[in-house]
C-alpha cells in the first residue's frame, strides 16, 4: 500500500489535516470575514456576553471581541509554533545526523550535551528568558527551538547509526564523497521519515510552551496575544461566569494540538517501513 494511501486509510490524520487546515483559514482569512478592533481599547464594550453588541463572542474586560481576539492569537500561537517546531527539527537533524555519522567520542561529546540540556526542562528556561528581556514573538520562536532540538536529535542519531554503514553509504565514502556531502546527501534524506513524523510533535509542544508562559502571565504584552494569554486574560473573571473568555482559547488549543497529533500518526504510518508490504 502507498504512503499517501496508509495515510488516507488513517481516518483521525485525515479529521486531523482538515482540523488544521481549517485553523490556518480561521487566522488568515478570519479577520478579513469579521475585522475588528483589537489595539485601542474601548472600556465601554468591556465584558459583553457573547451576541451583545454585535460580538458573537462578547468582549473582554479590555473591551476587545473575543473572536477577533482568538484569531489573532490563533496567528501568533501558529507562528511562533510552526516556525520553532522547523528551526527545532533542523538543528536537531543536523545535529543527531553529525553526531550518528562521525561517531567514536564526537559523537559521545555531542550526545552528553543533549543529555545535558534534557534535563533542563523547557518551561524554566523560558520564564528566566521572560524576565530578563522584553517577549516577542522573534524571541519565543528562537528560544522555544533552541530549546526543542534535543529530543529530534536523540532520534535522528539512532537513525544515523543504522544508515552510515548501509553499502550505498559506504560506496560514496569509498569514492572519495567529503564528510558534508555524505552527511547532507545520503544520511539525513534517509531520516526524512523520522525528521517528518516528530516535527508534527514539535509543533504541538511549541504551541503548548507558548500556551504555558502566556498563562503564567510571561508571555507576550498586550495589544499582541495568544491563545494562552487570552487564558490568562479571562482568569480573573472565571468565577463570575464570563466562560466565553476562558472556553475559546482553551477549546482552540486542545482542537489544534490533537489535530497535530492526529496527522502525526497518519505521517508514522506513511513512514513506517515495517508496516509495508512487498
Amino acid at each position: 500500500m502507498s504512503g499517501l494511501k496508509r495515510f488516507a486509510a488513517n481516518r483521525l490524520a485525515l479529521v486531523g489535516l482538515v482540523v488544521l487546515l481549517l485553523a490556518v483559514l480561521f487566522v488568515v482569512v478570519g479577520p478579513i470575514v469579521h475585522p475588528t478592533e483589537q489595539i485601542r481599547t474601548a472600556l465601554d464594550q468591556a465584558n459583553l456576553r457573547p451576541g451583545e453588541g454585535g460580538h458573537p463572542l462578547g468582549t473582554d474586560a479590555l473591551g476587545y471581541d473575543v473572536l477577533g481576539r482568538l484569531m489573532l492569537a490563533g496567528r501568533t500561537s501558529l507562528l511562533v509554533g510552526i516556525l520553532a517546531g522547523v528551526l527545532a527539527t533542523v538543528i536537531g537533524t543536523l545535529w543527531g545526523a553529525i553526531a550518528g555519522y562521525v561517531g567514536g567520542i564526537v559523537d559521545s561529546i555531542m550526545m552528553r550535551i543533549v543529555d545535558a540540556g534534557i534535563a533542563i526542562p523547557a518551561i524554566f528556561l523560558l520564564l528566566v528568558l521572560s524576565t530578563i528581556v522584553r517577549p516577542s514573538e522573534w524571541m519565543m520562536i528562537v528560544v522555544i527551538g533552541l530549546v526543542s532540538w534535543l529530543v529530534p536529535a536523540r532520534l535522528v542519531r539512532a537513525e544515523s547509526l543504522s544508515v552510515k554503514t548501509r553499502d550505498y553509504v559506504v560506496a560514496a565514502r569509498a569514492m572519495g564523497a567529503t564528510h558534508p556531502r555524505v552527511v547532507l546527501r545520503h544520511i539525513v534524506p534517509n531520516t526524512v521519515g523520522t525528521v517528518v513524523v516528530n516535527a508534527t510533535f514539535q509543533v504541538a509542544d511549541a504551541i503548548l510552551l507558548v500556551a504555558y508562559v502566556s498563562f503564567l502571565g510571561m508571555g507576550l504584552q498586550p495589544p499582541a496575544t495568544d491563545w494562552g494569554a487570552m487564558l490568562n486574560a479571562g482568569l480573573s473573571l472565571i468565577y463570575q461566569n464570563a466562560w466565553w473568555l476562558i472556553l475559546p482559547p482553551g477549546i482552540a488549543i486542545v482542537v489544534v494540538v490533537c489535530a497535530l497529533n492526529f496527522v502525526g500518526d497518519g505521517l508514522r504510518d506513511v513512514f513506517d517501513v515495517k508496516g509495508r508490504t512487498a
